[in-house]
């Protein structure tokens, strides 16, 4: 905040990319009413919460996005040696609060979609809406330490880890169902994107009534459990690049 007139003009930036594919989504949707019988209010709901979790997790976890530049540069050799834990340090590392400009578009784009798709906000509504965030937060924040993982054997960052992550939130505008079976087990089974996003937001929208699908961004969520494993293992294999 020592440059206060860049943060919000980089704030500003940010909102207005998001905005301008808010725009596109809109105008389509005009035209067309719906995309595989979704509704713009639906589908806003998904969107809204794939780049509410993603733009968190960019605020917090982007030290992990850019974890090669501490291999190339020897950052990481002190940050070994300190006596802080590594995972702590290299969240300090860099924080991204710029990222708030897609957060406001987030928050915007759902309290819009809410009361036009008709959910009724009882308990279970709200808990699932949360988890669906929570889920979300944890699922980019994981793919992100993945990357930092991979990147001890590589230096360089690999740069098809942006399918997974800045891919997952653009396939997230719409319900993942729309890409067909094979994408839906994909980002099921593989990459869960599908347990935050689109099986909780059936049964937050009233096309399932299976409860079980309110909690499975808890399942989601441990996803950064093999994420963090492989960054330790990585850690351990750490020879330095002598920088």
């Amino acid at each position: 905040m020592q440059y206060k007139a860049s943060f919000f003009m980089t704030a500003l930036g940010q909102f207005l990319i998001s905005f301008t594919t808010f725009i596109g989504m809109y105008f389509m949707l005009s035209r067309f009413n719906s995309v595989k019988g979704f509704s713009l209010s639906e589908i806003l709901i998904c969107f809204s919460i794939v780049l509410m979790a993603f733009s968190i997790t960019e605020c917090f976890a982007r030290g992990f996005d850019v974890f090669p530049r501490l291999i190339r540069s020897g950052d990481l050799d002190r940050i070994i040696v300190r006596p802080r834990g590594i995972v702590f340090q290299v969240l300090t590392s860099n924080m991204e609060f710029s990222r708030v400009g897609r957060l406001l578009q987030a928050v915007i784009m759902l309290a819009y979609a809410i009361p036009a798709c008709g959910v009724q906000w009882t308990w279970d509504k709200v808990l699932t809406l949360a988890l669906m965030l929570f889920g979300g937060v944890a699922v980019f924040t994981a793919l992100f330490i993945l990357y930092a993982g991979i990147s001890f054997f590589t230096i360089e960052g690999l740069e098809f880890m942006n399918i997974f992550t800045d891919g997952s939130r653009e396939f997230g505008k719409y319900p993942l169902s729309v890409y067909g079976e094979g994408m839906l087990k994909i980002y099921t089974f593989v990459v869960p994107i599908a347990l935050f996003q689109y099986y909780p937001f059936l049964y937050l929208v009233g096309r399932s009534d299976n409860l079980w699908y309110a909690f499975l961004p808890l399942l989601a969520a441990l996803f950064i459990i093999p994420c963090y494993l492989f960054f330790r293992f990585g850690l351990r294999k750490y020879k330095s690049t002598g920088s």
